[in-house]
C-alpha cells in the first residue's frame, strides 16, 4: 500500500509538473510581444507619433483620467495634474467645478479658454492628457486573464489580447471577434484571422485598432480542447491504475 501511494504521489507530481510547463510555454509564444519584438523601436516613430497624436486629440475625458491645464505666464493658476473626480469634473479655483465629462482636450481647452477669460485677460490655455483610465476595453473568452483591459495608451488587437495574458490553449488565432457598440446601441461583429497575421501572412490592418468599449471575444478550437481532455483522461487512468495496483 505503501509503494502504491508513493507512485499515486509521484504521479500526480508529475502531471502538476507538465502542466506548469504547459501554461508557461503557452503565454509568451501566442501574446503578441514576439510580434512587436521583431519590429525596432524606432522604425516606425512617425508612425507612432501620429498614432499617440491622433489618439490623444480623440480621446473622450472620463473618471479616473489625469489632465495637465497649463496657462501660459499664470503658473500660479496652472494644474499640473488634476484627476477627473466620479461625477466627471475637475476644480480650479478660478472657476469652480468644470465638467469634462465626454470631452477631447481639444474641447476642454477652448472651454476653459472661455470661462478663463472672464478672470484673466486673453488667456493662453494648453491642456494634456496625463494619464488614461477611463476608456476600457472587454477581453473574454479562451485567454488566460480574461476581464476588463484599461486602454490607457493605443491600443491594436493584439495588444488587448497580450494584456489579457495572450491565447490560452485551446483559443482559436483564425477566428476572433471584436464587437462595436453603435451610436444606436447595437453592437456590430468584426472577425479577425490574428493566426495569419502570427504568421506573417496577414496584412497589418488585420491587427486593427481597438475603440473605447470594444468587446474581444477568442473563441475555443474544439479540437484543441478534445486533445487536452483525451491527454488529461489518459493520465487520469494510468494514476487510477498506479492507486489500485493494476
Amino acid at each position: 500500500m505503501t509503494l502504491q501511494k508513493s507512485l499515486f504521489a509521484a504521479a500526480l507530481c508529475f502531471f502538476a509538473a507538465a502542466t506548469a510547463t504547459a501554461q508557461t510555454n503557452t503565454v509568451t509564444p501566442n501574446g503578441a510581444g514576439p510580434v512587436a519584438a521583431k519590429i525596432p523601436p524606432d522604425a516606425y516613430s512617425p508612425y507612432l507619433d501620429r498614432v499617440f497624436r491622433i489618439y490623444n486629440e480623440n480621446y473622450r475625458l472620463g473618471p479616473g483620467d489625469e489632465i495637465s491645464v497649463r496657462i501660459k505666464g499664470q503658473p500660479a493658476y496652472s494644474l499640473e495634474k488634476a484627476k477627473v473626480s466620479p461625477t466627471g469634473s475637475i476644480y480650479h479655483e478660478l472657476v469652480g467645478e468644470v465638467s469634462v465629462m465626454g470631452l477631447t482636450t481639444g474641447q476642454l481647452t477652448e472651454r476653459l479658454t472661455n470661462e478663463l477669460g472672464e478672470y484673466l485677460k486673453n488667456p493662453q490655455v494648453s491642456v494634456q492628457l496625463v494619464e488614461a483610465a477611463s476608456a476600457k476595453i472587454s477581453v473574454f473568452g479562451e485567454v488566460h486573464r480574461p476581464g476588463i483591459v484599461v486602454m490607457s495608451r493605443p491600443m491594436r488587437l493584439l495588444d488587448a489580447i497580450s494584456e489579457a495574458g495572450g491565447f490560452s490553449d485551446t483559443g482559436k488565432k483564425s477566428s476572433v471577434e471584436v464587437l462595436r457598440q453603435q451610436p444606436d446601441g447595437t453592437r456590430v461583429p468584426m472577425r479577425v484571422d490574428v493566426k495569419k497575421y502570427l504568421e506573417g501572412k496577414g496584412s497589418p490592418e488585420s491587427n486593427i485598432p481597438l475603440q473605447a468599449g470594444d468587446l474581444v471575444v477568442v473563441h475555443g478550437n474544439t479540437k484543441k480542447a478534445l486533445g487536452n481532455i483525451g491527454a488529461i483522461a489518459g493520465l487520469g487512468s494510468f494514476v487510477s491504475i498506479v492507486a489500485r495496483g493494476w
